[in-house]
């Protein structure tokens, strides 16, 4: 079930690769980018997925890391905000995530906490308990407060908890743009079918070095 699919050496052809099989579906009319009225997401880069030792480790989540740095840098040199989540679980909210999982993250665990080479100086970071980034938590009104239209997702993992924020935001009425090469998850199918599915009606699918482009442009 698990695989290293993205790896320092395939990460641009393959996400490249991912990015056209999505764009065979996208709507192209919804392709524009306001980087005024824009943040960052970065979701649940935390220590459970990134360490070998744990469990739930995402075996490309290494080869991730610059490319979300890299925009973490890009978001703060331009002062657009950047929120960071953590997802952290209790027996009273953890629903059906206890159920379906039968493990959770708790605040004790030492695998909670986001992985040291995510900088969190200027990040917003928000505690989440589902899936959904926008479930009981203040994300939603944060953006709001922030006048943010525009939503760049990254983080793990791809299809659970990236996918469901991108549809979240979606009904919301924030545009999102999905990152590529700076999502990961369990094993490319999961990876290659979330892209895909979001593009059709979701999400735009973009590769990290657009985004950077965009930025700077």
């Amino acid at each position: 079930m698990k695989e290293k699919y993205f790896t320092p050496e395939n990460l641009t052809d393959k996400a490249n690769q991912i990015k056209s099989e999505a764009r065979k579906v996208f709507n192209s009319r919804q392709d524009s980018f306001d980087k005024e009225n824009c943040a960052l997401l970065v979701l649940d880069m935390q220590k459970f997925f990134g360490k070998s030792s744990s469990h739930a480790f995402i075996p490309s989540f290494d080869v991730i890391i610059p490319g979300v740095i890299r925009l973490i840098n890009g978001f703060k040199q331009k002062n657009l905000p950047v929120i960071a989540t953590k997802h952290i679980n209790t027996p009273e909210n953890a629903g059906m995530m206890g159920k379906w999982w039968k493990d959770t993250i708790t605040k004790e665990s030492e695998y909670s906490e986001i992985v040291d080479e995510i900088g969190l100086t200027g990040v917003t970071v928000i505690k989440k308990s589902q899936y959904d980034a926008f479930y009981n938590t203040d994300l939603e009104r944060i953006l709001v407060d922030l006048k943010v239209k525009t939503l760049i997702i990254t983080g793990v993992m791809t299809h659970l908890c990236c996918e469901s924020t991108a549809r979240s935001a979606f009904v919301r009425g924030f545009k999102t743009f999905f990152v590529v090469d700076a999502t990961a998850t369990y094993n490319e199918q999961f990876h290659r079918n979330s892209v895909v599915n979001l593009a059709h009606g979701f999400s735009v699918p973009v590769l990290s070095g657009k985004i950077a482009e965009k930025l700077d442009g």
